[in-house]
């Protein structure tokens, strides 16, 4: 069993729940993973459809799992590569943190301020009913922005440091939505890792 040296951050919102490690990951820990990370994962660039219009997706994107089972999102589907030894070393400190299991990491690499995330919900319906979505980020620091469906004065930013674990719980994907912007500022890459469970 981990010690969790990093302070945890309650975030209590409406439909909502989410729990911040800022320094989920040591700094070693955090420089180690994002090396390998960056340089071991085969990344890929998909299109995406935008208004009857092709665009490749501004990030690059990775699926591994020990399911077998594809993710499918914006008429994207993804299968599966088997966890490598890091992710499996991920995986287990994130699910001694959140206690929940998990099946399937999703990995998205941010190459520069121009690599972006619009506004979505991870609330596929293979995810079920209130998914728990784990996130841990490696790399440059960016804003996550979330908003309300309905409540229009709940708009929210939350730095996402390098090392950091974001968990959202509860109803959130039914309620609320979140990007990673673009920003015209120069900035350094970054990798994040999102778990989930796909059923």
């Amino acid at each position: 069993m981990r010690l969790f040296n990093s302070e945890k951050i309650q975030i209590n919102l409406p439909n909502a729940e989410l729990i911040y490690y800022p320094e989920f990951f040591s700094s070693k820990e955090a420089d180690h993973y994002f090396k390998e990370l960056l340089n071991q994962t085969n990344w890929r660039q998909d299109d995406i459809k935008v208004f009857g219009k092709t665009y490749q997706q501004p990030r690059l994107t990775a699926l591994y799992g020990d399911s077998g089972k594809p993710y499918s999102y914006s008429n994207i589907t993804m299968y599966p590569e088997i966890f490598t030894a890091d992710l499996k070393n991920i995986k287990t400190l994130v699910e001694e943190a959140s206690q929940h299991e998990f099946n399937t990491v999703l990995l998205n690499l941010y190459r520069n301020g121009q690599d972006s995330n619009g506004w979505h919900a991870d609330n596929e319906k293979e995810l079920g009913k209130n998914p728990l979505i784990a996130s841990v980020s490696f790399g440059a620091t960016r804003p996550f922005h979330f908003k309300h469906r309905k409540i229009k004065t709940e708009r929210h930013q939350l730095i996402l440091n390098h090392g950091s674990l974001l968990i959202m719980k509860g109803e959130m994907q039914h309620h609320w939505l979140h990007q990673i912007a673009k920003t015209k500022k120069p900035i350094a890459p970054r990798i994040n890792l999102t778990f989930r469970c796909i059923n």
